[in-house]
């Protein structure tokens, strides 16, 4: 189904400059696009690329204005990338249109459980007795609302996705198949060699407009709650330990660990494949590249980094060997030092 330029004008603002009747099949990439594809061009520095592509419109910022309505429609806006992540929300809406709310008859809900008017639910889901789930939340085929769990207003679950006990997810949140919420930390005491379970007994709490990507866990606090705060995006395969705290608007991208006790502050990203060990801080704003290993807390908003250039095989061997002798290189050296300031004349005299 199609819709026209002007549509989608008329739904989200910006500037038209050309024909408000040409129809748009679908949204496509820069290089991918054609005739009946519509794409955006985030930066002037990209503005080389108005030339080849093929798209039958672009939006584009106010500096390319210009050599985009040369060679076409476009639509003008300060901000490409974020009229383009809107015009998706509204592209799906439009032609995925959600179906009517229904509770499937093979879904298991607990009498004891209080489900709302306009909850969808799907086929195997199971809804345990105490929780709630409130109005327009969906829950996918074979998903898990444990005891006493809180399912927030117009809230998402995909397949398979499990929220343990007592745990609390907010209003407008997305968890994707595979994903658990509420597992057991990973606590245990050592003793005569073996290893001693703690009890988890705390929960997760989680809040409003935070997305959770496929297969990532958040484990459930020791004593107190682990906390995600509104407005997190976590990506694919991330681990959430025990008692961690995550600030508001924070994002992770794929395979990130949390180590337990960890508190990430506010507007914080994290680099895919990152680890942040356990019991350390990290202000407000700062920003961690994918790989990097954070071994202390970091008090101050910025970009860290922390990893070992990739080399070929043997450079990398050589240079992972001298790194290793560092420590001895360096008190040979002070070694030396001190042996050359023993060595000097004494030119003070005494008064």
């Amino acid at each position: 189904m199609s819709k026209s330029l002007g549509s989608i004008v008329e739904a989200l603002g910006g500037s038209l400059q050309g024909d408000p009747a040409l129809r748009i099949e679908r949204l496509a990439p820069l290089a991918s696009a054609e005739a009946d594809a519509l794409a955006f061009v985030a930066h002037v520095r990209y503005a080389n690329q108005i030339g080849s592509t093929a798209a039958g419109a672009l939006i584009v910022p106010p500096g390319l204005a210009e050599p985009a309505a040369r060679r076409g429609a476009c639509i003008v806006t300060d901000d490409p990338y974020l009229y383009f992540a809107r015009l998706t929300q509204w592209w799906r809406r439009a032609h995925e249109p959600a179906r009517p709310p229904a509770i499937d008859p093979l879904a298991s809900v607990h009498p004891q459980a209080r489900v709302e008017e306009g909850v969808d639910i799907g086929p195997f889901a199971v809804v345990s007795a105490g929780a709630q789930v409130a109005h327009g939340a969906r829950i996918g085929a074979h998903a898990v609302v444990g005891p006493d769990a809180h399912i927030g207003e117009g809230t998402l679950l995909h397949a398979r996705v499990s929220v343990g006990e007592r745990c609390v997810v907010g209003a407008r949140c997305v968890l994707h198949s595979g994903v658990v919420i509420g597992a057991d930390g990973f606590g245990f005491a050592p003793h005569q060699g073996q290893w001693v379970k703690i009890e988890q007994l705390g929960a997760v709490r989680i809040g409003n407009d935070v997305e959770i990507g496929a297969n990532t866990c958040i484990d459930r606090g020791a004593l107190d709650d682990t906390v995600i705060e509104d407005g997190v995006k976590l990506d694919n395969l991330v681990q959430i330990g025990h008692n961690v705290r995550v600030g508001a608007h924070t994002a992770m991208a794929g395979c990130v660990g949390v180590a337990g006790s960890a508190h990430i502050g506010a507007h914080c990203t994290i680099g895919g494949g990152a680890v942040v060990l356990g019991h350390l801080t990290l202000a407000d704003g700062v920003h961690v590249s994918a790989a990097s290993v954070v071994t202390r807390s970091l008090l101050k908003p910025g970009h860290y980094t922390g990893m070992f250039p990739i080399d070929d095989n043997g450079a990398w061997e050589k240079n992972a060997a001298s790194l290793k002798q560092l420590n001895r290189l360096r008190e040979r050296l002070k070694a030396v030092e001190q042996a050359i300031a023993s060595a000097r004349p004494n030119t003070s005299s005494d008064p």
